[in-house]
């Protein structure tokens, strides 16, 4: 029989070596040292490597637990208390204060020119509110204002007109009729009101032939306006004396409150 790794018997070829011959004798001395360093640093540097891991297993477990049935509520905030303007008050225990009967008026809003003065032209006249009839026509030895305009001290128009006859505005016509008026501009003109103060105006601008009331929406800026007539009963035209504020300060009641007389005009 032929020897075990070796030719066969009677063949007389050279033995050939085991195919693995070369894994134990080839250089047998290093592999012999590797495998003797192989227990003594491998395998404690594996169980460190796996010693770390487990510690920072560890410390995430700590830092992070894990979710039970979904995840974490976010935590309650407490708020700090503090006034909250959409609540209403709370109800005053004990006896109260009699509720006010309305709300408070602007003084302001609720004057009324109670007197007009031109110097210049020697106009001196008072001035009153006229009646609630569609129908009125003006007073005579008075002047009379648009309730639905303006108020001296405030912005807009304070209206105030009389009939173009003696002891009226008739010089306000008269003075129209020399160059369109042009002397009546830098007139100085006083407006004395219900709440006893004077008003202080300066004239800027003399309109004739005018059929509405224009000038007097025309502006939000505060004015007043003195209106007469330009003809007989029944004439349309007007002439307007625009006039600009100065200032305005306390007047004396007697002065700033004179009695008024009106007769009903024919």
């Amino acid at each position: 029989m032929p020897a075990e790794g070796g030719p066969p018997a009677g063949t007389g070829a050279a033995p050939v070596p085991h195919r693995c011959s070369w894994f134990v004798t080839a250089d047998a001395k290093p592999m012999r040292r590797l495998l003797a360093w192989i227990p003594g640093r491998l395998f404690p540097a594996v169980i460190t490597a796996a010693g770390v891991s487990l510690v920072a297993l560890g410390l995430l477990a700590l830092q992070a637990p894990p979710v039970v049935g979904g995840p974490t509520a976010p935590p309650t905030t407490i708020p700090t208390p503090r006034a909250s303007p959409s609540l209403l008050p709370l109800p005053t225990v004990g006896p109260t204060a009699p509720p006010s009967s309305g709300p408070s008026v602007d003084p302001a809003t609720a004057r009324v020119p109670t007197r007009i003065r031109v110097r210049a032209l020697d106009i001196d006249l008072p001035v009153v509110r006229p009646p609630d009839d569609p129908d009125h026509f003006p007073y005579c030895n008075v002047a009379e204002y648009i309730p639905e305009l303006s108020r001296p001290g405030l912005p807009g128009t304070t209206y105030v007109y009389a009939h173009a006859r003696t002891g009226m505005f008739l010089p306000i016509l008269e003075e129209s009729l020399r160059a369109n008026g042009k002397r009546m501009v830098g007139m100085l003109v006083e407006v004395y009101t219900s709440d006893d103060m004077l008003f202080l105006y300066e004239v800027t601008q003399v309109l004739r032939h005018q059929t509405n009331l224009d000038p007097a929406y025309r502006t939000d800026a505060e004015q007043v306006i003195l209106q007469t007539s330009e003809g007989p009963r029944g004439t349309i035209e007007k002439t307007m004396v625009l006039a600009r504020p100065l200032g305005s300060g306390p007047a004396d009641p007697a002065l700033a409150r004179p009695e008024a007389h009106p007769v009903t005009c024919q």
